[in-house]
């Protein structure tokens, strides 16, 4: 299984790719990238203090609820993003969602 660590994706293959932030993100229309801003549901260190203190950073005020269906979302879109995959193959434009796309 893929792996990252200090912003380098290790493909189970051995590949390395370098990322500029420390996330990967997919998109409505399948596309997958960099995901920059953690301006959702985040962790914050306060270095302000001795020993930095951890916490969760949440300004929208998500619920437990809310928190779960971003993440069902987000599922949906990988699992949707490896069917295609599998039923048109890695060359075709048909892999991504055309409507997303306009």
């Amino acid at each position: 299984m893929a792996d990252l660590k200090r912003r380098t994706l290790t493909l189970i293959t051995g590949k390395q790719i370098r990322l500029f932030g420390n996330s990967i993100a997919i998109g409505k229309s399948l596309e997958v990238g960099e995901g920059y801003a953690p301006n959702i549901f985040s962790c914050t260190l306060d270095q302000t203090v001795e020993k930095p203190l951890a916490t969760p950073s949440n300004p929208h005020k998500l619920t437990v609820e809310e928190i779960m269906d971003l993440a069902d979302y987000n599922i949906q879109l990988w699992m949707d993003l490896k069917a295609n995959i599998r039923k048109y193959g890695l060359d075709s434009s048909r892999i991504f969602n055309s409507e997303a796309l306009k």
